[in-house]
C-alpha cells in the first residue's frame, strides 16, 4: 500500500475540511455556552410539540425575551427546550418557570445553571492555558524521545485535530462548554499516543532500513501499524457512540467532541503525521 505516495491527496482533504470549518468559525463563530459567556441556562422537557417561537412569545409576555437564545434540546426528548439568557435573579427564574408551565401543561424544568461573566472569562483563559501547557509538554517529550522535527509534526497534527473539531462544532452550531474543553484535551492525548506508535516504528525502520529511502521507511511503518490503528479506533468510536446515544444529555457534548476528534486523530496519525515527516525530509534533502 503506497499511502505516503498519495500524501498530496491527504493534504487536500485536510485543508478543505479545515477551510470549511474556519469559514463557519469566521461567519457564525462558536456557540459558547454559559460556562464561557456567563448567564443563566434553563432546560425544560415538554411532551407537547412546541416551537421556539411559542416559547419566545411566553418570554416576551414577562419581558425576558430580549437577548435570550432558545433552541430545541436533543437530550431531553424531541420537544425539549433550552433557554439561554442574561444572568437572572431567582424571582425571574421562578417567573419563567411558572410562565412556561402555565402555557405548556406538560412542561417540566430539568435543570437551571448560572455562571457569572467573571467566571466565564476565567474559564476561557484557563482552557487556553491548558491546551498551551499540554502542547509544550508534548513538544518537550517528543523532542527528547525522538527528534525536534517529530515534535513539530506532532503539534501540527494536533492542531489539525483541534481545528477540525472546532470547525465541525461551528458548522453544527453545537454548544461549546467546559466538557468540550475536557474532550479537546482527551483528543490531544489520544491522538499523540497513536502518532507516537507510528513514529516509534519509523525510528526502528530508520535503523533497520537505512539504505532504503525515507519515504519507504515511513510508508512501511504506517502500513505495519495500520491494523492496530484501525482496530483500536473502531472499538473506541463504537464505545463513544454507545455512550452518546444512551448516556444522557449531560455528556452528549463531551462524547460528540470525542467522536469527531478521535476520528480526526486517527486520520491525522495515518495520513498527515507521517506524510509531513516525508515532506520535511524531502525539503532538507534538496
Amino acid at each position: 500500500m503506497d499511502i505516503l505516495g498519495k500524501r498530496k491527496i491527504w493534504y487536500t482533504v485536510s485543508i478543505v475540511i479545515i477551510a470549511i470549518g474556519l469559514l463557519f468559525l469566521l461567519i457564525n463563530g462558536l456557540n459558547l455556552g454559559i460556562d464561557f459567556n456567563g448567564g443563566t441556562l434553563m432546560e425544560f422537557g415538554v411532551e407537547d410539540d412546541i416551537t421556539t417561537e411559542e416559547v419566545r412569545a411566553v418570554l416576551e409576555r414577562i419581558e425576558i425575551a430580549e437577548d435570550s437564545k432558545i433552541q430545541h434540546s436533543e437530550g431531553s426528548g424531541e420537544n425539549g427546550i433550552i433557554i439561554r439568557t442574561k444572568t437572572l435573579e431567582s424571582e425571574e427564574i421562578v417567573a419563567i418557570d411558572n410562565a412556561i408551565k402555565a402555557e405548556f401543561n406538560s412542561a417540566e424544568m430539568l435543570r437551571t445553571e448560572m455562571v457569572g461573566p467573571t467566571i466565564g472569562r476565567e474559564l476561557r483563559i484557563n482552557a487556553l492555558l491548558a491546551l498551551i501547557a499540554a502542547s509544550i509538554a508534548i513538544v518537550a517529550y517528543i523532542s527528547f524521545r525522538f527528534e525536534f522535527r517529530f515534535a513539530v509534526v506532532s503539534i501540527i497534527t494536533l492542531m489539525h485535530d483541534v481545528l477540525i473539531t472546532l470547525g465541525i462544532f461551528a458548522i453544527l452550531g453545537r454548544e461549546v462548554n467546559t466538557p468540550f474543553v475536557a474532550a479537546l484535551l482527551t483528543i490531544v492525548g489520544y491522538s499523540i499516543n497513536d502518532t507516537i506508535v507510528i513514529f516509534d516504528r519509523i525510528r526502528e525502520n530508520m535503523k533497520l532500513m537505512h539504505k532504503v529511502p525515507f519515504v519507504e521507511q515511513a510508508n512501511t511503518a504506517v502500513v505495519d501499524t495500520l491494523p492496530r490503528s484501525i482496530n483500536t479506533s473502531i472499538t473506541t468510536l463504537i464505545t463513544i457512540l454507545a455512550i452518546y446515544f444512551f448516556g444522557g444529555a449531560s455528556i452528549q457534548t463531551f462524547m460528540l467532541a470525542l467522536f469527531i476528534g478521535m476520528f480526526a486523530g486517527t486520520y491525522s496519525s495515518i495520513f498527515v503525521a507521517s506524510p509531513l515527516l516525508v515532506t520535511w525530509q524531502e525539503k532538507i534533502s534538496k
